[in-house]
């Protein structure tokens, strides 16, 4: 996510890891980097506007940050299964015949739809019956605090066991090379690798700082709106309840969002510091030390963005991207 802003001239930018690359987008454009098996950089970079530039009541405040989710999460599968397909057209060919087949449109729809219920079941539905297991009330505000402090434990469960996979230690390591990339831009540095290499792989408007909000504001949320009983039927209520949480994640999404844009502000005054403390810690499971290839990577995708926000006429990479031998061969906007 990282979307961040520096100053009067630096452009807004957000960024995500992906197979072997990473993605940044800023307000016009979207682009997406990846390291190819033999060495280069293979590059697609496209114009691209947020809704809310059709609707400008979409920018108002609580509002934008459900429409930054939104995109967030169309646009980062798109350049997750783009950047996989990519990583399978351009791999030699298997000694023992056919390639693996690349992942089509419905595929990459029916993985989206897959996920939202793994997200829905694992952070709403399992820490509320965990809750009642335990045997308290869901119509008090302690059932509501120790859902929380349970869904904030899967999460760090989670993160900390994908960690152990070696493609996904890979991909937290391009994470760590996007923060290192937006940070030297927003120092107002040349994007290189040398100056990339000496700043912090923790950002403090990452996204995994935003899912930290979602679930400490939806503690806050729950607790107030879902302390007194909707039906007289346990288990009944427990479900209706369940129910309910799905949309109010919408406008939590949309406060948390407030908080990240608040600490953007503001990192360096102490009474942000509780806020923005907790997702930086946890940036230490979601992300990894990069190597200068994967720093080349993060900054040619970050390069190409810029240019469109430079050069509007600029042409557009297309879908199947162009190679560059090296960082080098990319100019700096």
């Amino acid at each position: 996510m990282s979307a961040s802003k520096s100053g009067p001239a630096c452009i807004a930018v957000g960024g995500q890891a992906v197979m072997e690359g990473v993605m940044m987008r800023t307000p016009n454009s979207f682009a997406v980097a990846v390291r190819l098996p033999s060495g280069g950089i293979l590059v697609r970079e496209q114009k691209w506007r947020s809704i809310w530039e059709r609707w400008r009541f979409l920018r108002w405040p609580f509002l934008r940050g459900i429409v930054v989710l939104g995109e967030a999460l169309v646009n980062g599968f798109s350049a997750l299964t783009w950047s996989a397909n990519m990583q399978i057209r351009h791999a030699p060919e298997p000694p023992e015949g056919k390639k693996e087949e690349e992942i089509s449109g419905s595929g990459a729809a029916a993985a989206i739809g897959i996920s939202l219920l793994f997200a829905i079941g694992l952070f709403v539905a399992l820490p509320h019956f965990a809750t009642m297991l335990l045997g308290l009330d869901a119509s008090s505000i302690a059932f509501h605090l120790v859902d929380g402090v349970i869904k904030i434990a899967i999460l760090f469960a989670y993160m900390a066991a994908i960690g152990f996979m070696e493609d996904v230690r890979r991909v937290f390591a391009y994470h760590g090379a996007e923060h290192k990339s937006i940070f030297t831009y927003e120092a107002g540095e040349a994007l290189t690798v040398e100056n990339a290499r000496r700043h912090s792989r923790f950002h403090p408007r990452c996204g995994t700082s935003f899912l930290f909000l979602v679930l400490a504001v939806s503690i806050l949320v729950f607790s107030v709106t879902l302390q007194f009983p909707l039906l007289p039927w346990k288990w009944a209520d427990a479900l209706v309840k369940v129910a309910i949480k799905i949309p109010l994640m919408f406008p939590i999404a949309g406060a948390a969002y407030e908080l990240i844009r608040l600490s953007g502000k503001h990192a360096g005054k102490w009474w942000i510091a509780p806020v923005i403390a907790p997702g930086l810690w946890m940036q230490r499971l979601t992300t990894r030390e990069p190597d200068d290839a994967q720093l080349e990577v993060a900054l040619a995708s970050l390069r190409v963005t810029l240019r469109r926000e430079r050069t509007p006429e600029a042409p557009e990479a297309g879908p199947d991207g162009v190679i560059f031998p090296s960082l080098q061969e990319i100019p700096e906007g």
